[in-house]
Order: C-alpha cells, then structure tokens, then sequence
C-alpha cells in the first residue's frame, strides 16, 4: 500500500508554532500599549482588494505592481462579470481605502494602525518571505509637521519598549508634485548623459520612475547615483520649511539623524517627509520601518483629498533583530499542572479545574496519551511532563487527597518540594497561591 503524500507549506509561507508564536504574541502586546499610550486605534482590513487599488495607488511601474503582487481574476459572476483580485502586498492602500469607503475624517483627523499578513511573490531570504507580517501606523487628516515628527517618535518609542537599540533614522524630503517634476526631468537628463554606465533595470525606468534608479543596489551604480541632481536642491520655501520643523521637533527630543539624499521610498504614493529606520545587524534586510507623508493617496483612490502620513515595519524583520541584540521575551507557562493517577477522577478533576480557570489560573490538565486514550501513564511520567511544562506548582489529584475533598499542591520551582493540602471546595481561597499573588 503506497502512503499518501505529504502536504506541506508553500514555499516562503511559513507556520508560527509554540514557542516561537509565544515571541509574537508579546511583540504584538508591546506593540498595542505604545499604540494605545499614543492615542492610535486598531483597524482591521481584508487580506484581498481590487487590483485596481494598487494599481492607482502604489503606481503601475513600481516594483510590487509590475513584479510581486499576488494577482489574478475571480470566477465570472452570473453576468459573465470576473473582479481582478490581489492579496495585499502592504498595508496602507487599503487602510486608506477604508477611511474612504467609510467617511472616517468626517469629524476630523484619525490615528489609526493595523497589525497583519501581507504577500508578494519574492525570493525567500532570511527577513524577506511571500507571506510576511507587517505593523502600520498611520495620521490620516493631518497636515502639519508636527504628526511627521509624532509617527517617527511613536517608533522610537516603540524600539524603547522593546529593547531595540541598534538602529539609526535617515531622512528625506520628496517635496510637492511639482518640485518632483522638475527634479524628474533633471534626472533623466543627467541619466541620458550617462546612459553608457545604465544596467538594464535603470534603462527600464528611465522614463517610468527615474527616481528609483537612485535607490539602485547595484554596486557598479553607486557613484553614478550618488553625483545624481538632488531633490532637496529643487525645493520650494513650503517644503524646507516642513522638513526644518520636523527636524526641530526630533532634535527637541534627542533623536539623531541623518539626512540621505537618496532616500526616495519604493512607492508612487509619497511626498515630503520620507523616511526610515535602518538597522545593521540584519545584513542586507537593513530596513526595520520605513514610511512618510502621503497627502495625495485618498483622493488618487477616490476619496475626499486629506493629508496624511505613516510608517510600516516588518514584524519578521524586527523578531530577528530582537534575536540578534539578546533581547529576552516572555514564553507564557501554566501557573500549575494537574496530575491525575486515576482516570476514574477526571469528573471531579475538571470541575475543580474548571474553576480555578474562572479565578485567573493558568492550568495544564495531563492527559491520556495515544489514539485510545487508554490510561493517564504513572505518577514519574506526570511528573516529568509537569516540571517540563514550566507550571510552579503541581496539583497532585490522588485517592487519598480526593476522599477527604482536598488536593496537594505542591512547588516544583521556589521552594521546589514544599506542598500543602488543600480544599477542593474554596478553589478561591487558594487560587491567589497558584498565581504568585500574595
């Protein structure tokens, strides 16, 4: 008989499995206390959208459109209709979609983040996967410099929290429209001075997006992209004037900087103030976080036009570096295990323990092992299992114990051994015991 074959992940999607997902769910707590000490609420969006979302968006001839994007047609209706789909690459076009579809700035501006799974159909490399995780926070309705400046403090407050020292800013403003403009044209025409020393993807985007040539990895490039026309020389008073505000404000608050030229974002979507925050322990994935200001995107997707900014950071990318830098996160254990010599008592067992849940005591139950489930295995094995578990104490359920209405509890960390009998009727005037709480 041949054996069935085995299914597994598709490749770059990956399962997050005990006690890794442990690491996550205390990311993902820290990362909802700094959100809520600075006032941003949690909005939750679906994982598909239109195409066209994109596409209008994030700009056709940008990276994630032309190269990465999960897309593709649904089944045709009864009218012979079929949506074009995609499985969102990143966060932000759809958050701000919904502050569209639902009139969300009708009282005034938002502060809104997202935690979530995005996709693109990328090499899988350490930090970099098809199926990735991402933390957003976003301003929507807000103009001025001072909510630039309040979103990079909100990630260095949450770098604070989570221990992360190693890591630098660097910043850039991409000016208006029509400061862009005129920038554009210079870059191609100093690009066309240098066409010679283009690879192939600089020619491609020559005319599509010159901007990015400038953010090219290809070392051979570097110094042509470096005596590139600079944006910053093409900027109106309005421009430098936010850009000098946000600096004051981070100064103000003693966070360093450094201004790079270069830094142009990967999207369609920004203007003035980008940015992102750079880390070199991770090798080539460098960047942690990254965003700026897009004051144009709600009304490029069809909405009311209202200034906004934001920041996205890789939760793969920041679980590393939490690695790297030794930093200890909380592995959640039981506050006691439940050891059972008698499966006879299991009735009896539960319901005690069924209580003790109710009073905020984390328990484990042992159980019967095997497809028959026969027998609860002997006390040496419970016990194992019960110290394995990492639980501070053992509630030991034996005969003797159960006929007089009572259980031992016994420490298996401090004071390992020590054990006292206790009523199986007041749970709640021993539960505090379980709980480390005095």
């Amino acid at each position: 008989m041949s054996k069935t074959p085995q299914i597994n992940a598709i490749k770059g999607m990956n399962d997050i499995l005990p006690p890794e997902s442990a690491r996550w769910e205390w990311l993902e707590d820290v990362v909802r206390r700094v959100m809520a000490a600075h006032a941003y609420r949690n909005v939750r969006t679906p994982i598909m959208e239109l195409t066209q979302l994109y596409t209008r968006g994030l700009g056709e001839v940008t990276d994630i459109v032309e190269k990465e994007m999960y897309a593709f047609e649904d089944r045709a209706d009864q009218h012979g209709k079929a949506d074009h789909l995609a499985l969102r690459p990143e966060g932000t076009a759809g958050l701000v979609r919904a502050v569209a579809e639902h009139n969300l700035l009708y009282d005034g501006g938002k502060r809104l983040f997202y935690m979530g799974p995005m996709f693109r159909r990328e090499r899988p490399q350490r930090g970099r996967y098809r199926q990735f995780h991402q933390v957003g926070a976003e301003a929507l309705g807000f103009g001025g410099p001072e909510v630039d400046a309040e979103l990079i403090l909100l990630a260095v407050a949450l770098w604070r929290e989570l221990g992360i020292n190693n890591w630098r800013l660097e910043l850039n403003s991409l000016g208006q429209p029509d400061e862009r403009r005129e920038h554009r044209a210079a870059l191609i025409a100093y690009f066309e001075a240098h066409a010679g020393q283009l690879d192939e993807d600089a020619k491609r985007r020559l005319h599509s997006n010159p901007l990015r040539i400038l953010d090219t990895k290809n070392p051979a490039m570097q110094a042509l992209a470096e005596g590139a026309p600079k944006l910053i020389d093409h900027l109106g008073d309005k421009s430098r004037a936010h850009f000098a505000a946000v600096q004051a404000i981070l100064a103000a608050n003693g966070v360093e900087w450094r201004i790079n030229p270069r830094l142009v974002r990967g999207l369609d979507y920004y203007n003035l103030t980008v940015f992102e925050f750079i880390t070199d322990s991770l090798g080539a994935q460098g960047t942690i976080c990254g965003g700026g200001r897009y004051d144009y995107l709600i009304e490029q997707i069809g909405g009311k036009p209202a200034p906004a900014v934001g920041w996205a950071l890789g939760v793969e990318r920041v679980l590393e570096l939490l690695k790297e830098e030794g930093v200890h996160t909380l592995d959640p254990v039981p506050d006691a295990y439940a050891v059972i010599p008698d499966a006879a008592a299991l009735p009896q067992v539960m319901r005690c323990l069924h209580q003790l849940r109710s009073l905020g005591v984390a328990v484990q139950m042992h159980a019967a092992s095997g497809q028959g489930g026969e027998g609860m295995g002997s006390m040496k094995s419970q016990f194992k299992r019960a110290d394995a578990s990492g639980a501070r104490f053992a509630l030991i359920f034996g005969a003797d114990e159960l006929a007089e209405g009572q259980v031992t509890v016994k420490a298996l960390r401090d004071g390992a051994g020590a054990q006292t009998r206790q009523s199986l009727a007041e749970p709640a005037l021993w539960a505090d015991i379980l709980k480390g709480t005095p």
